[in-house]
């Protein structure tokens, strides 16, 4: 970043955008720009840009942030968190283009994102610094504007908006994650304001080829421990289970007939956005939501059926075996070709059932067999 440091004046107020997504050290990374900004003699703010994350509050997105371990007391700095924007300018369609008030009042801003692929829709520019700017600062107004015009908006409009805050605001540059299929830090590059969309399309090329996948191309069953939105911005990444649940934008592989979730983590801090993807839930992770920031968010998305409540089985054993006889075949012990993850971002350890394991030979490395043990309530203790 000191290749960049004159152009951050001494006591200018800067402003560093802090997202909703669990990155990897982000809480390092965001202090690394804190440290950077203090050292060029400037005066640094953390705003949250997260859309209508959070419960679409200042209070709700501030929450998200502690966390992933963003304070005020651990980055030394004030937080300005606010759903108010300003209209900034107009794309060439005439739509507005919304901007944090707090972000509007700063004399540079810096954006922090992790460039990946989107869970909505493919093109040049996806998740990263752009979506970040046009939907994460955008608070709840610009991502509604954004969301409400469904694929068209988020693949044509999302970038046109994002053009007319790099013209329009003072932004310095953008802080570029890359992960890899271990969800640890593969690359960070510092992109200059005028790089930011030339580059994000390069390394959302790479971001791609990083992408973690099942090794299966079909199954009856995934069993996935956990969902949320520290995890995927649906809870569950659809580029992972190949389901969308957009009208007229037919799935894609793998092809997995039954999704099981058994639970909601707490960094999503009750918000089950995506729980319309599983077929399954439990009743203990069904008690955890809270379906207020869960609405918001997913209706702000435009995306409805991933709303949509899944059949609640009232333990994990029902709610695997319900899925294992629902099927469309007749599934056995023998023949299930099932396999249970962590989650849809942590694959580099999953348990498959035998009839699998033929196919799997050679791919994969195969480290023990497991038996699944359940309590008297028929849940089973974590096994990743």
């Amino acid at each position: 970043m000191s290749l960049y440091k004159e152009r951050i004046r001494p006591g200018s107020r800067i402003g560093i955008a802090a997202g909703s997504r669990g990155i990897y050290h982000y809480s390092r990374i965001i202090k690394a720009v804190v440290d950077f900004v203090k050292e060029s003699k400037a005066e640094p703010f953390i705003i949250p840009a997260m859309g209508s994350h959070g419960g679409a509050t200042a209070e709700g997105q501030l929450e998200v942030l502690e966390g992933y371990g963003i304070t005020p007391e651990s980055m030394g700095v004030p937080f300005l968190s606010s759903m108010e924007t300003n209209t900034i300018g107009y794309t060439k369609e005439g739509v507005p283009v919304h901007f944090d008030k707090n972000a509007c009042s700063m004399d540079g801003i810096i954006m922090v994102n992790r460039i990946k692929p989107h869970t909505d829709f493919h093109g040049e520019i996806e998740s990263g610094i752009m979506k970040q700017m046009a939907i994460g600062l955008g608070k709840q107004r610009g991502a509604s504007t954004i969301h409400r015009r469904g694929i068209y908006g988020l693949s044509v409009l999302m970038p046109e908006s994002a053009r007319v805050i790099l013209d329009k605001m003072p932004i310095l540059m953008g802080v570029a994650i890359l992960e890899n299929q271990q969800d640890r830090t593969a690359k960070i590059e510092v992109l200059p304001a005028e790089r930011i969309e030339a580059r994000e399309r390069e390394l959302l090329k790479e971001a791609k080829a990083l992408l973690p996948a099942l090794p299966c191309d079909k199954l009856d069953v995934l069993v996935l421990q956990e969902m949320g939105k520290n995890i995927s911005g649906t809870g569950i990444d659809p580029n992972i289970v190949g389901r969308y649940l957009i009208r007229n934008m037919p799935d894609q592989l793998p092809d997995i007939y039954r999704i099981v979730c058994l639970d909601l983590t707490e960094e999503s801090h009750r918000n089950a956005i995506g729980v319309g993807i599983a077929d399954l839930i439990t009743r203990r992770m069904y008690e955890k939501i809270n379906f207020e920031p869960t609405y918001v968010n997913t209706m702000t998305s435009g995306f409805l059926e991933r709303g949509f409540m899944p059949v609640v089985a009232e333990s994990d054993r029902e709610a695997i075996e319900t899925a294992l006889n629902c099927c469309n075949r007749y599934v056995t012990a023998e023949n299930a070709r099932m396999v249970m993850a962590k989650n849809t971002l942590e694959l580099q350890e999953l348990i498959v059932s035998e009839a699998l394991l033929p196919e799997l030979e050679g791919k994969v490395e195969i480290m023990e067999k497991v038996q699944l043990n359940w309590d008297k309530q028929g849940y089973m203790k974590n096994l990743f």
